[in-house]
């Protein structure tokens, strides 16, 4: 039993630093934020039916904290790849968009390098970027209130 388990974590230290070669740095600069209560969700996603369908590839909470002047700024890994960032400025840690009783978001929104003004959601093309190997990619995602 003990074997198993020495071996299962010379294993697991092995790999994964192998893992973390191929992990990019993103660095994402939240512009607009009007509160410090709640959280931020940012949903990663691959392409544009995955995006239409709400199911992120990936999604990441971080607590609004180091805020200056409604400014946020985070930093995440991932494989190099095709995304698109999504935020949500989840005020009241619900993890889900509230929405109003004619459909209008209640809370803050926003996309990678896009800043979308339109009253449906935007196209994945609209604010996709690939994250080429050996990247550090910057990335500045404005808030949206309705």
């Amino acid at each position: 039993m003990i074997k198993k388990f020495l071996y299962a974590a010379i294993l697991i230290l092995l790999v994964t630093p192998a893992m973390n070669l191929y992990s990019q740095n993103v660095e994402v600069t939240i512009t607009g934020l009007k509160s410090t209560k709640g959280q931020i969700v940012i949903g990663v996603f691959r392409d544009g039916p995955t995006f239409q369908k709400e199911e992120a590839f990936l999604s990441k909470k971080y607590v609004k904290k180091d805020i200056i002047n409604g400014v946020m700024t985070i930093h995440f890994t991932m494989e190099p790849g095709l995304y698109g960032l999504s935020l949500l400025d989840d005020v009241n840690s619900s993890g889900l968009m509230e929405y109003s009783f004619i459909g209008i978001p209640k809370e803050g929104f926003g996309f990678s390098d896009y800043y979308h003004t339109g009253l449906t959601k935007p196209k994945f093309d609209s604010f996709k970027f690939t994250l080429e190997k050996d990247q550090k990619k910057k990335i500045t995602i404005r808030v949206r209130y309705m």
